[in-house]
């Protein structure tokens, strides 16, 4: 596996332990988000809460000049899956064919 995008400072974690901290902040999360729905009408108002997983991302979210960088590089789609493709193996059958018979017919 390549060590280009990693950094020298910080080593990476393992599956099992990033899969550990995404399901603690997620049940963390999870209930902060009861608590405050609780509290939204009867203390507070839905304008004056802030969203309890602003804090925190997903490792590979951190980047941000490389997710901008990602959002606005556009993938070319795949030639084998656009309408012009099958158009033209159709429009190859049917030339195929119509030889065929103009052949026959000589």
């Amino acid at each position: 596996m390549s060590k280009r995008h990693r950094g020298e400072d910080s080593a990476p974690l393992s599956k099992a332990e990033l899969r550990a901290h995404a399901h603690a902040e997620r049940h963390r999360i999870k209930g902060e988000l009861h608590a405050l729905a609780a509290s939204v009408g009867r203390s507070r108002d839905a304008d004056e809460c802030d969203e309890p997983a602003i804090g925190w991302k997903v490792v590979h979210h951190h980047d941000d000049h490389h997710a901008m960088e990602k959002a606005t590089r556009r993938r070319r789609p795949r030639h084998w899956k656009m309408k012009e493709w099958k158009r033209r193996t159709a429009a190859r059958r049917d030339r195929v064919r119509t030889e065929e018979r103009l052949a026959k017919h000589s």
